[in-house]
């Protein structure tokens, strides 16, 4: 058929009423399997047991095609099943609606009507389906009927290989890859009397991205998130209780708007070193480290009565000698995790005797996983593939910068982070200066949230972008779904196209 004779295509549930025609539509797909088709008690059986599973495309009122699908408790069965077993011998006793996977019974379209794409509309319903149903993935066994050709040859390994090479064309196996289904494992002696397969059949999957698991919890997974970053006036403060105060008073706006997350930035408690000013530098910010463990209880406090996620940005903290730059994340649950600054700058080093941390990994939050890199670390991307496989969705780095280059630095690192690791970036710094604490004279800041290029997210990968060297308050949503779909249909895919066969990235 020309698409120009078209004039009408439906997709609807098929009804009994359909069977006649089903059946002669089966019998003229599989002319090279005699006797291949339902018959009309098993058709019955599947309509009243699972009818969404059941559709039919409709071109001008006649069947072009169909697909039948089941629920299976996946659990239930090896890989290497059969066909038989799954159907439960064709009475299809093995359909639960307690179930976790769409397993895919059967899917044609009448040889008239082929090369119109109407196999995509059925697929597609059937990934639509997966995802409405919350089903892990959907599932089947794939026909290779141009196996027979090449089985002497090379085996059923070797023919996947060189199909998906373009070097061997299978118009079944072209098709599933095509829709993005990946094989799983081969299976012998799948579907009896497929001898075009040679009786071989390659297990399909396509996962769904939005699953989730059941949960026995009250609480449910988010998957939009509201990110406030504080970008912080540096000023002097009489005492620590001031410093609190003014922190609360933002911890308090960003939670008003119903924030998820607040984020300080790097050093943003230098203020108190101007009482010790009189000493030497490496001194004063060891008289900082001791407010530390004061900041950190009266965050995590915030946290709680605000219900808020609080990214503490960093502070100096003095462990067996060492000092470092570590910072806090403090749970709205009321559980407190700790972050480090791996790599120091050389005026941390020389100035202050600064030392680097060890401490790589990502957090688990209630709204997925998230990675902290303060400031200088995220010019290194090591780090941030690091955390983009340990699951990270959100990278936040609280940063201190004094001059309008070193903000680029950190800037455009940020933002290649984005791109290359599919997920949200968000810097936060301070702003202003402080003319009577030594080596914190002045600061520059554009806080500022990153997304990666492509086209579900803005075309210059900027999801927010607060006022140059203004304090305020940056408010923004980020879609974790968007990752999702990213990193399985983007354009570009950035970490399912590395080449893992020759470069890796891991911690010692």
């Amino acid at each position: 058929m020309k698409i120009k004779e078209i004039e009408n295509i439906e997709l609807r549930f098929l009804d009994l009423d359909d069977y006649k025609e089903l059946k002669e539509a089966m019998l003229s797909s599989y002319t090279n399997m005699p006797g291949s088709y339902w018959k009309e008690e098993q058709i019955k059986l599947l309509v009243d047991k699972f009818p969404e599973g059941q559709v039919v495309i409709m071109i001008n009122g006649q069947l072009a095609g169909c697909a039948l699908s089941i629920i299976v408790d996946y659990d239930l069965y090896e890989d290497n099943h059969t066909y038989e077993e799954i159907t439960g011998n064709y009475s299809f006793d093995t359909h639960s609606d307690e179930g976790d996977v769409l397993y895919g019974i059967d899917v044609f379209i009448k040889p008239e009507y082929r090369g119109l794409r109407l196999g995509r509309r059925l697929y597609d319903y059937r990934k639509e389906l997966c995802e409405k149903l919350n089903l892990k993935s959907i599932v089947f066994g794939g026909r290779m009927p141009n196996y027979h050709k090449y089985a002497e040859k090379i085996t059923p390994k070797e023919y996947i290989a060189k199909v998906r090479l373009k070097e061997i064309q299978d118009p079944v196996l072209n098709f599933q890859i095509s829709n993005d289904f990946h094989p799983a494992k081969v299976m012998k002696g799948y579907l009896e009397g497929d001898e075009a397969s040679n009786e071989y059949a390659i297990l399909m999957e396509w996962d769904n991205i939005y699953y989730q698991k059941p949960s026995k919890k009250a609480a449910t997974k988010k998957t939009i998130i509201r990110l406030g970053l504080i970008q912080w006036q540096m000023r002097p403060y009489g005492n620590l209780e001031a410093l609190l105060e003014q922190a609360e008073y933002f911890i308090d706006a960003v939670s008003g708007y119903r924030s998820d997350f607040a984020m300080m930035p790097e050093f943003f408690n230098a203020p108190l070193m101007a009482d010790h000013n009189h000493l030497s530098t490496p001194d004063a910010i060891r008289e900082l480290a001791k407010y530390t463990p004061a900041i950190v209880q009266k965050f995590s406090e915030f946290s709680i009565s605000y219900n808020i996620n609080i990214i503490t940005g960093s502070m100096p903290e003095v462990v067996d000698g060492k000092l470092l730059n570590v910072g806090y994340l403090c749970k709205r649950d009321g559980s407190v995790e700790r972050y480090e600054k791996i790599h120091v700058t050389p005026d941390e080093s020389k100035v202050w005797g600064m030392q680097g941390g060890s401490q790589i990994k990502a957090f688990d939050t209630d709204c997925g996983k998230i990675g902290i890199l303060i400031c200088y670390d995220v010019e290194f991307p090591e780090l941030g593939r690091i955390l983009a496989d340990d699951g990270m969705n959100i990278l936040f780095v609280p940063f201190l910068t004094d001059t309008q280059n070193g903000y680029s630095r950190i800037r455009n690192c940020a933002q290649a982070r984005a791109i290359e690791n599919e997920c949200y970036v968000a810097i936060a710094g301070s702003v202003g200066n402080l003319p009577n604490v030594q080596n914190m004279d002045i600061q520059f800041a554009q806080s500022m949230v990153f997304t990666p290029c492509d086209f579900s997210f803005p075309t210059n990968g900027i999801k927010a972008e607060a006022t140059p060297n203004s304090e305020m308050i940056l408010i923004a949503d980020v879609d974790i779904d968007l990752l999702r779909e990213l990193n399985q249909f983007g354009a570009v895919r950035n970490l399912k196209d590395r080449r893992t066969d020759l470069y890796e990235v891991r911690k010692k």
